[in-house]
């Protein structure tokens, strides 16, 4: 692959994307992780780690994804974040089912440690939730081009 095409991929949209999605993850993540080892409650630490990855993955994607122009911010944050509820209400779906509600589905692979089966839905969900959230913010909230 020559220098020029690297660097197409590299500034693409879709590449873009999945580079601040993977690091709006991690901030999910970290945090989730962070909270569920506090509070021994995954629906609280999925709500709060989502508002917090909310907030970063709009800024990443406002300004280096979709390269919006600067007015019309605060309604697309708006489009944004009820977007993401739905999102949301996905996570917290899969964290009471799989962590809270039926642990033994993902337990019976990790010996039934609770960490392990909260770190594995959470990624599970992540990965359906990225999927989304780029169909939404694409079809539905990001269409002021800069």
């Amino acid at each position: 692959m020559n220098k020029n095409k690297l660097i197409s991929i590299m500034k693409s949209e879709v590449f873009l994307y999945l580079v601040f999605g993977v690091l709006a993850t991690l901030v999910y993540m970290i945090t989730r992780s962070i909270l569920f080892a506090i509070t021994r409650e995954a629906t609280i630490s999925a709500v709060i780690a989502n508002f917090t990855a909310i907030i970063f993955a709009f800024f990443t994607n406002d300004s280096f994804v979709f390269k919006q122009v600067r007015q019309g911010w605060f309604q697309r944050f708006v489009k944004f974040f009820i977007a993401r509820l739905s999102t949301l209400a996905l996570d917290l779906v899969l964290a009471y089912l799989l962590v809270t509600k039926f642990p033994q589905i993902i337990g019976q692979f990790v010996h039934q440690n609770i960490d392990a089966v909260n770190a594995i839905e959470t990624l599970f969900s992540q990965v359906l939730i990225i999927v989304l959230n780029y169909v939404f913010s694409k079809l539905l909230v990001f269409k002021n081009k800069a």
